[in-house]
């Protein structure tokens, strides 16, 4: 049900918005500067059963026209491992392949947007996270880090004369590193690969 809230709401999203176009001139020094803003994904929390307790908050600031510098601060849990596909493999959500608990994250990423052609955009994110791992009695059995990195392609698309924005995107993830996990959760982690490919994205914000 996780699943279907947010695959949903991200095709209806991009669905309504294909026909806008964007992005800054690049002599335009007008355009505003500094962005606040999150993502779609927001609405997982809504999941009746394993919500994510997802929190996403973004700082950015255009350098130019053409690169974004950004900080985004996150905190989620989840009880499946990271290499399976969220939306498109079957294993995710089976009980055999489920944590003996789940892992609660919180991480900032530093993210680099580099603009290719208007809206088309590339991106490169890096998020360092700190890592609890609780089991099914509500009960800590480890901490750990990670250093997981997203790989994007996406499109900026200016709503309500620049005053917002939104960007849907496809990206590559990778659990480029981390630390020995606990037992029970390490077998299953084992199983999977660190590179996941073409998860979706739909991030928004205002400019100011």
């Amino acid at each position: 049900m996780q699943k279907k809230i947010l695959l949903i709401g991200f095709v209806l999203m991009v669905a309504s918005t294909l026909q806008l176009k964007a992005q800054y001139a690049k002599a335009d020094n007008t355009y505003k500067r500094w962005f606040v803003g999150s993502t779609i994904f927001l609405l997982g929390n809504l999941a009746p059963t394993n919500p994510p307790d997802f929190v996403q908050l973004n700082l950015g600031y255009r350098m130019t026209g053409k690169d974004v510098i950004a900080l985004e601060a996150k905190t989620w849990k989840y009880a499946w491992p990271n290499g399976i596909h969220p939306f498109f493999n079957k294993a995710y959500g089976k009980p055999e392949e489920k944590f003996p608990g789940y892992v609660r994250e919180y991480g900032v990423s530093v993210v680099y947007q580099r603009f290719l052609q208007k809206g088309l955009y590339a991106e490169l994110n890096v998020m360092p996270t700190l890592q609890r791992f609780v089991n099914d009695n509500g009960n800590k059995v480890g901490n750990g880090f990670q250093i997981f990195n997203t790989y994007r392609v996406g499109y900026h698309i200016k709503l309500f004369k620049d005053r917002f924005f939104i960007q849907p995107s496809i990206a590559i993830t990778h659990r480029a590193y981390h630390t020995k996990m606990p037992d029970g959760f390490k077998q299953l982690d084992d199983k999977w690969p660190k590179f996941v490919f073409g998860e979706p994205g739909f991030h928004f914000g205002f400019n100011f």
